[in-house]
């Protein structure tokens, strides 16, 4: 049954709002010839609001997806969940994730909800196939399905029962737009991009974890972005305490975010502790970069590939850490079988190249 807060017949949507222009970002060439073009919106900011550069225009709404998760684990800092239940940074990074379920993501998993007195059942998030390929093979091998423990998402809602527990609300609606967890997500998610309040996001919908997601605007992406990389402008030192337990947790332990074949993972150990970041499907994505010599205050970026077209994305990302002078010379050749630009055919040859074709201005 759709949720009558997300019921598209209720809801009819507004696509003037989700078309602003965008911008030309990829080309996909077979040799010489052009065969497709990829366009989307990048934006980056100061924690202070100001736009730094930007492509597109800013105001493009995208469904904020994975890449909200660090916002979402801010409950479970609050709450005092993560000390109550002894989470260590490792396992503070997992609850962050969009994991590929190899061992130690659902060994993770199981033992923290074990720590809480929990079962995989109380998961919400649905089952699906390992993303890793090993560990894929090794439950077909063993005659075994995919459980919610499988789940990429499965260390975010473990986080959620988390902190449910410690403040003493119901399990079974965890994942219910109307549960106070949720309603305090939507707050913190409102608050960090430059809203009014929760109210003010309107656009919503259902994750493919089941959980809300919600429709922001790119440049609220980056705002928000920009916070988790320097909360020191918030007027509120608890959540500035956790806002950087998490994104610590995250930069220490990026095995714990992705995984071995994910994006974010190596770009984050390519930056060596330089920044956190995070993707989410339909190829939107968010960045934290700390503080640090070039930029004093910080940055935040978020971009969004118009078609969500994923094979654009790692282009597009590693090449707006590079024009911003985030990875130098060495973090890039680290990334090199990550960076998306070359196809290959089923023999392995080199048959064509995904290459990017913006400028960021000023930069």
């Amino acid at each position: 049954m759709i949720d009558p807060v997300t019921d598209p017949a209720d809801h009819p949507a507004d696509h003037s709002a989700e078309l602003p222009v965008d911008a030309p970002l990829v080309e996909v060439l077979r040799g010489t010839i052009v065969e497709a073009r990829h366009r989307g919106v990048i934006v980056v900011k100061t924690p202070d609001g100001e736009t730094l550069t930007s492509l597109g225009d800013g105001a493009l709404l995208s469904s904020t997806r994975s890449t909200i998760k660090a916002i979402q684990a801010l409950p479970c800092v609050l709450s005092g969940a993560v000390d109550h239940f002894a989470l260590s940074p490792r396992e503070l990074a997992l609850v962050c994730a969009s994991h590929t379920a190899e061992p130690r993501h659902t060994e993770g998993v199981s033992a923290l909800l074990a720590r809480a007195g929990l079962r995989e059942d109380d998961l919400r998030c649905g089952p699906h196939a390992p993303i890793d390929v090993e560990a894929a093979r090794a439950l077909v091998r063993e005659g075994q399905e995919p459980r919610p423990v499988h789940n990429n998402c499965s260390g975010k809602h473990t986080g959620m029962l988390l902190t449910c527990r410690r403040r003493g609300w119901p399990i079974d609606d965890y994942i219910a737009l109307t549960h106070p967890l949720q309603r305090e997500i939507r707050g913190l998610l409102a608050r960090l991009v430059g809203l009014p309040g929760p109210e003010a996001i309107t656009r919503l919908g259902v994750d493919g974890c089941s959980a809300p997601t919600f429709g922001v605007a790119i440049d609220g992406l980056a705002r928000a972005a920009a916070t988790l990389a320097n909360p020191d402008a918030l007027a509120d030192a608890p959540l500035a305490a956790a806002i950087r337990r998490i994104t610590a947790a995250m930069a220490a332990h990026p095995e714990m975010v992705g995984g071995t074949c994910r994006l974010d993972t190596a770009v984050m150990r390519a930056a060596e502790g330089a920044l956190v970041c995070k993707i989410g499907a339909e190829s939107v994505y968010s960045i934290a970069v700390f503080p640090c010599a070039r930029y004093p205050a910080g940055l935040g970026v978020a971009l969004k590939i118009a078609d969500g077209g994923a094979r654009a994305l790692r282009v597009v990302v590693i090449e707006t850490l590079r024009q911003l002078g985030v990875l130098d010379a060495p973090a890039l050749a680290r990334l090199r079988r990550f960076d998306g630009v070359r196809e290959r055919n089923c023999r392995g040859l080199e048959i064509g190249v995904n290459r990017p074709v913006f400028t960021l201005p000023g930069r």
